[in-house]
């Protein structure tokens, strides 16, 4: 296993993060300790839930798979989404900052959260509130450092200068999305990560299932490509299915089952510190673990990305780029 230092913090943790989003969804909790058994046992000591994962069900479970090795991994979980219909129990607010860390912590049963993100950006609080709050519970112990996903780039940088500018505790990861057919992230937001040293821990490699080739522009089966209406949403235009299909014939080609080489070529940005996998299952998660046999070339990601398009440049004048 390659382990990797996220940002500054001189947290190592494994280059592949498993994320727990199915975890609770079905009764049989035995399916995700044998998926979270697999993990621990090929080196993988990087965990991420949500405190809305699986109507926060999610964080219970992986609670009690960590129960005997709590020192041994680094923990990530989020908060932003509604997890109540009291309108109050969403957001960044320091009420909900401060009402959310105590049952997530309550849920995991541990003393800390070593990444926090704020799950997405809130339009009704000031940026520095949400920062205030972080802050106050990195000093009290409860979260090692504040984390940020599904920001823009600028609104990261605006949260770094607040925290720089206020001596506050810095969002010291980011989690964008990030595969073959969503690319923005290579945009500003990888970049910006390399530069100011922030870890950069990616969702979504295989595009919902996308790149796995199960899906493709003539061929449609059960998952939540098909089901889902965000995903439909994200990921339903054309030319993603195109994109799958050349992809999918290319990774056979090679000899390699889809998903392995759609991971491996997330894992190969330089600026990645580990993306999230998942599954249903063991099964489901298998091609995803292979990623870490692959051992992809500058030359072979520049082959893979070619079958894809290139995000666009951040400015205009890309004469001078």
């Amino acid at each position: 296993m390659i382990y990797k230092t996220v940002g500054k913090t001189g947290i190592r943790v494994s280059s592949l993060c498993l994320g727990t989003l199915s975890f609770g969804e079905e009764n049989d909790e035995n399916i995700y300790f044998e998926m979270f058994n697999k993990c621990r046992e090929l080196g993988i000591n990087f965990f991420d839930t949500a405190n809305t994962y699986a109507n926060g069900r999610s964080e219970k479970v992986l609670g009690k798979c960590i129960a005997g090795c709590r020192d041994e991994v680094v923990i990530a979980t989020k908060l932003a989404n509604p997890t109540s219909d009291n309108i109050n129990d969403r957001g960044l607010s320091r009420r909900n900052i401060l009402l959310a860390v105590e049952d997530s912590l309550k849920k995991l049963k541990t003393d800390r959260i070593e990444f926090y993100y704020c799950h997405k950006l809130d339009l009704f609080t000031d940026v520095e509130e949400t920062l205030k709050a972080l802050d106050d519970l990195q000093r009290q112990g409860k979260i090692l450092y504040p984390a940020v996903s599904n920001w823009a780039a600028w609104q990261i940088m605006k949260a770094l200068g607040i925290s720089r500018s206020k001596e506050l505790a810095r969002f010291e990861c980011v989690q964008p999305m990030y595969n073959l057919v969503k690319r923005q992230a290579e945009t500003e937001i990888l970049p910006m990560a390399l530069e100011e040293k922030i870890g950069t821990v990616t969702y979504g490699p295989l595009g919902g299932g996308l790149l796995t080739g199960k899906y493709g522009a003539e061929k449609m089966v059960k998952g939540r490509l098909a089901e889902s209406e965000v995903y439909k949403k994200r990921y339903g235009d054309h030319k993603n299915y195109t994109i799958a299909d050349k992809f999918a014939n290319y990774a056979l080609s090679k000899g390699f089952h889809p998903a392995t080489l759609a991971v491996a070529w997330v894992m190969s940005h330089p600026a990645v510190t580990a993306p999230i996998i998942g599954g249903r299952n063991l099964d489901q998660l298998k091609p995803s673990l292979s990623a870490l046999d692959v051992k992809m070339t500058k030359e072979w990601r520049d082959e893979i990305s070619a079958l894809s398009i290139k995000p666009a440049s951040p400015t205009d004048r890309s004469e001078d780029l």
